[in-house]
């Protein structure tokens, strides 16, 4: 590291940030202090760059174990873009681009090569990687998707876990593992299997912050309503199916309903899928329509939404799948459309498995992601506690946290639900608690004499429904245990004996409004939106021509950074984040060409109110009427009207209240929320004779300013 004064300094020249992200820079270090190294961070968090920057810092070459060709070959085409010496070897290559890449190795021209697990361990390899040692020196070794070692962990592969030889071969060399998620048993396994010694372990936050996550009713509605939340999306998105036929199905209709889309299912040929994925990553199609056999390997960042279609069978694999989106950590969108009749099917999948055993896990799982998609508190707060990690809850980027549903204090009847768990012995799940609280003559009762408990029938001014519902609640909260070694039993906490004790307040979400999509025009953002939508087309034209993934080029945060800094020069450009010196001298003179020509050609209004609207905007802050101020002015009652409307769009201190009533304006924006802001008339002919133009307007300026 001697060149650089800093590791941010290195991290700016290899890479083009700035700063690193949460973690990344304690990891950095231990990994150049030859360190074994177990790095738990979620899709988005920057693993990669946790083995590539000490890599690049290092004499000699860091060897990347990476589980799919497809994956090696597009983290190494988008190191290649960034100016860095990386390669890679696999069964792709024919033997002449083979033997000239070794030979680039043993020159010293590469710092990463990225091989799969069998072709590390093959014999004759071996023999290379040996000759590599001793000529140039192997700096460590990183094992990417390190879940693979275990067989606990959701992905097992078999020739993951003979990669204990590597350690027995090269016991010197630093072993560095890395993966995405691993509960507390996987990473244990993952220790073990590959024999770290005194590892450090990072486990970051499984936290997505930003990702909204959704759930929306699965009814007869469910593909027209998932096809306009796809058109108002302009970027890339997948949508996940449980088979393959249904994957044709939506593929199908959304190709004739005008959406650039492909299937992607393990029915298809190799080179078929292959053409597909390909496809998705550079942009030809904004939506790839797959099964679960679309996933580990899809290493593109600019995923703006994934729709699940059908329920996924676990927690974690939602999780997964929904993580596709916003790895470049900006803005994007978890939708999961949800019917208990999803719930059956899976169950009757479950009831084939041959193995009792396989099928009572497989039950729990199904029990979790009904918990999720049929849970009151926040969205982030139940998958976050899956993984063993607290939240606080109300996180503002979920339906339930931005659309709450009405608390109540239901103190007493949690109260009662723990009293029965107690009396229960804590031997039982919460289906068999509520129906001792509602005194059910299921035979089980009498089984155990639970119609004999003082809690029998106590609960019967609840529904069934009502008392689940409580049952999930107090679980997300952290206020009753729940095992997860198969049936999930409810066993009393600290907290539990606190509320028992009346010194701990129950609250709940008792009722459930499905959320609004709002994608209202924001005139503030028009021009910036333009310039980026430029760049895009130009970030794509660049690609198609060398045959890259557009996001190889610049990450999207990037090109949002550019449209709003607008760089005139090269050292301005230099210094956005994402932008190094090497795609600076690569790229720089045509973004910003295309910026400059774009400042010509779009010179739109600044958003300052004009010296008219200022006259009308201070007679207003004097108490005067919209047809006082009219009046004096001698100017018409629209035309103040809209003055008033585009001084509340630029955020002037018009005051609302005085000019539309406050029934009115709820009204007025609940209509927006449903048909949009664009059309007056629409809006109108749905609130009817009672609401004026003019009223529409001024409410219209505000919800556009509030989103």
């Amino acid at each position: 590291m001697s060149t650089f004064a800093s590791l941010e300094s290195a991290l700016k020249h290899y890479f083009g940030h700035d700063t690193f992200r949460p973690g990344q820079k304690k990891i950095v270090e231990a990994a150049l202090q030859n360190k074994d190294l177990l790095t738990i961070m979620p899709t988005g968090g920057g693993k990669s760059l946790c083995f590539q920057l000490p890599a690049l810092l290092r004499k000699g070459i860091t060897i990347v174990v990476s589980p799919l060709i497809a994956l090696m070959q597009d983290q190494v085409d988008a190191l290649q873009d960034n100016g860095i010496k990386a390669t890679y070897l696999n069964s792709s290559l024919e033997y002449n681009e083979r033997r000239s890449r070794q030979m680039a190795i043993l020159n010293n021209q590469v710092k990463l090569l990225y091989v799969a697990p069998e072709r590390l361990l093959n014999e004759r390899f071996g023999l290379f990687l040996n000759q590599v040692q001793n000529d140039i020196g192997i700096s460590a070794i990183a094992v990417d998707e390190a879940h693979c070692v275990s067989e606990w962990g959701h992905d097992f592969r078999p020739e993951y876990s003979k990669l204990k030889l590597i350690r027995q071969r090269y016991p010197q060399i630093p072993l560095q593992a890395l993966t995405a998620t691993a509960t507390k048993r996987v990473r244990q396994d993952i220790i073990q299997q590959l024999n770290l010694r005194s590892p450090n372990v990072h486990v970051a936050s499984f936290d997505r912050s930003n990702i909204h996550y959704e759930i929306q009713p699965k009814d007869r509605n469910i593909y027209r309503k998932m096809l306009r939340a796809i058109r108002n999306e302009s970027g890339a998105g997948i949508v996940y199916c449980l088979t393959r036929n249904r994957v044709e199905e939506i593929a199908t209709r959304l190709k004739h309903d005008g959406i650039k889309a492909l299937p992607y299912h393990a029915g298809l040929s190799d080179r078929e899928r292959s053409s597909n994925q390909t496809s998705f990553l550079r942009d030809d199609i904004q939506v790839i329509v797959a099964t679960v056999a679309f996933g580990m390997g899809i290493n593109k960042p600019d995923v703006r939404f994934v729709f699940h279609y059908d329920l996924p069978r676990s927690l974690e694999s939602f999780y997964q799948e929904s993580g596709r989106a916003g790895r470049d950590g900006e803005p994007s969108k978890s939708i999961l459309f949800f019917s208990l009749s999803d719930r059956q099917k899976i169950e009757f999948l479950i009831d084939k498995k041959p193995d009792p055993i396989e099928q009572k896990i497989a039950r729990q799982q199904l029990r979790q992601v009904i918990d999720y998609a049929d849970g009151h508190d926040c969205r982030r707060q139940i998958i976050l506690r899956y993984f063993g990690e607290k939240h606080q809850g109300n996180c503002g980027k979920c339906d339930n946290c931005l659309h709450p549903k009405p608390i109540e204090d239901w103190t007493e009847e949690a109260q009662k639900f723990l009293s029965c768990v107690a009396r229960c012995q804590e031997k039982f799940g919460t289906n068999h608690i509520v129906d001792v609280l509602i005194g059910s003559r299921k035979q089980k009762i009498y089984q155990y004499g639970h119609h004999l408990l003082s809690t029998y029938g106590i609960g019967k001014g609840r529904t069934a429904e009502e008392w689940r519902m409580l049952g999930r609640s107090l679980v997300h909260q952290g206020l009753v245990g729940q095992t997860t070694d198969g049936y999930p039993v409810l066993k009393l906490n600290r907290r539990s004996w606190e509320i028992f004790r009346g010194h701990l307040a129950v609250k709940i979400a008792i009722d459930k409004h499905q959320s609004k999509t709002n994608t209202a025009y924001n005139p503030r953002r028009a021009e910036a939106e333009l310039l980026y939508e430029t760049l895009r087309k130009l970030r794509k034209q660049i690609a198609d021509r060398n045959s890259l993934a557009p996001y190889m080029i610049f990450a999207d945060s990037s090109l949002k950074l550019m449209a709003q800094v607008r760089p005139k020069n090269k050292p301005d450009f230099a210094n956005l984040s994402g932008v190094n010196e090497y795609k600076t001298q690569q790229y720089g003179d045509r973004f910003i060409s295309a910026i400059l020509e774009f400042n010509e050609q779009h010179k739109l209004p600044v958003s300052l109110p004009s010296k008219s609207q200022m006259v009308t905007l201070q007679l207003h802050q004097q108490g005067l009427s919209i047809a006082e101020i009219a009046q004096k002015r001698g100017f018409a009652v629209g035309t103040i009207n809209s003055h008033l409307a585009e001084l509340i769009e630029m955020n002037q201190p018009v005051a609302l209240n005085k000019l539309v009533p406050a029934d009115k304006q709820q009204a007025i924006i609940n209509t927006i929320e449903q048909l949009g802001d664009n059309i007056l008339k629409t809006i109108k002919e749905n609130l009817g004779e009672d609401y004026s133009y003019n009223e529409i307007r001024l409410v219209r300026g505000w919800w556009r300013v509030q989103r």
